[in-house]
């Protein structure tokens, strides 16, 4: 076992088997891995949830988070991997390591999760783009499993029919739970036999969504299925999430029934702020960082301590500037500060002070921060 500060938490690896993998389309592949009976407990995990692998490339050490497509309950990580360019880390992964070989495997994390709900009838609607469908297809194949009152809607956009991924485990879903789960595709790039199906996922998408297939309830005639929608899970690029959570909130869907996981950093707000804040000019602001005390002044509190942070170039840990990913978790332990978006803390973690430095407005002339959380 190696223990790493990543992210600026203290997180776990443990060296794992590759037990299988396989080459889905020309530039993703799959991943599954040999859990050690004395590793069970270890490498539990929910739905939704990634782990980091720790590899070489290039000769240097690569720390990359891969999200899970297997379901709890089939006791095993497999995990899609997208690769983004020939010479960058994950076509080294691909290349160099091979069925037998052992890699560092961080114990699983993130908060893209459900709650579990076996004796209620709900319905969730998916949105997936590309390798967006990993966590997505965790979730489903989980919820499927567990709940057999909840039904499913996927709507899943790819470039086109060749750029798929999991297109056989999502039509074999479909066939073994068709009273329960629908899947749409659409492709950006390739045109379809009907035009509703080309184009991207995105509000106008989704408006049409709502009114040609989300519309009649077989269940309840007063109402349609999208008034029926529990949960939203989105999955992708920042620009569709955005999009899409958006688009979800104007038609009636609260905020916190609209979840989405961001592969990617996203350097823009998801949702609009709509607060304006007194200005407070030179903020005196303290952190500590892996065991280090720091101080620096802020200009003004116009923009997001964060953001601002990394300005004067701090090595402070982040991710997706956008709330999502939770790498710039703190603890909040002097002054106030306005937390504009929160899509990872939970509500006791918020009672104890925690906040989202990337989300994070200071409101007072004097704030003390420490990241290390663990």
């Amino acid at each position: 076992m190696e223990q790493q500060i990543y992210k600026g938490k203290l997180t776990q690896f443990h060296w794992l088997k590759i037990a299988k993998k396989e080459e889905l389309t020309k530039n993703t592949f799959s991943l599954e891995f040999e859990i050690p009976e004395n590793l069970k407990e270890e490498f539990r995990f929910e739905a939704g949830q990634f782990v980091s692998l720790k590899f070489q490339s290039h000769d240097k050490e690569v720390i990359n988070d891969y999200s899970m497509t297997s379901a709890p309950y089939e006791k095993k990580i497999a995990l899609g991997i997208k690769i983004n360019s020939p010479d960058g880390a994950t076509s080294e992964l691909f290349k160099n390591y091979h069925v037998g070989d052992e890699l560092l495997v961080s114990e699983p994390g993130g908060r893209f999760t459900l709650i579990s709900k076996p004796h209620e009838f709900r319905t969730i609607v998916g949105f997936a783009a590309g390798i967006g469908i990993t966590p997505i297809l965790s979730h489903f194949k989980n919820i499927l499993h567990n709940e057999p009152r909840t039904r499913l809607f996927l709507f899943f956009g790819n470039k086109s029919s060749e750029d798929l991924i999991y297109r056989d485990a999502l039509d074999n879903l479909a066939r073994a739970y068709g009273d329960r789960l629908q899947i749409f595709y659409f492709y950006s790039q390739e045109k379809t036999a009907n035009s509703f199906f080309y184009g991207r996922l995105d509000e106008k998408k989704l408006s049409l969504i709502i009114n040609q297939i989300l519309h009649l309830d077989d269940t309840d005639e007063e109402s349609t299925i999208w008034d029926a929608v529990d949960d939203v899970l989105i999955c992708g690029k920042g620009e569709m999430i955005k999009s899409l959570a958006n688009a979800c909130y104007h038609h009636g869907i609260p905020k916190k029934n609209i979840h989405f996981e961001l592969f990617e950093e996203f350097n823009d707000d998801i949702y609009p702020v709509e607060k304006e804040f007194p200005l407070i000019e030179n903020v005196e602001l303290a952190f500590k960082m892996l065991g280090k005390e720091y101080k620096t002044e802020l200009p003004t509190n116009e923009e997001r301590i964060l953001q601002q942070l990394l300005i004067q170039k701090f090595q402070v840990p982040y991710s997706c500037k956008s709330g999502i990913c939770g790498s710039c978790e703190c603890i909040l332990e002097e002054g106030e500060v306005e937390l504009l978006e929160n899509e990872y803390l939970t509500e006791s973690e918020e009672e104890k002070g925690h906040i989202l430095a990337c989300m994070s407005i200071a409101k007072s002339k004097k704030i003390k921060l420490n990241f290390d959380l663990s």
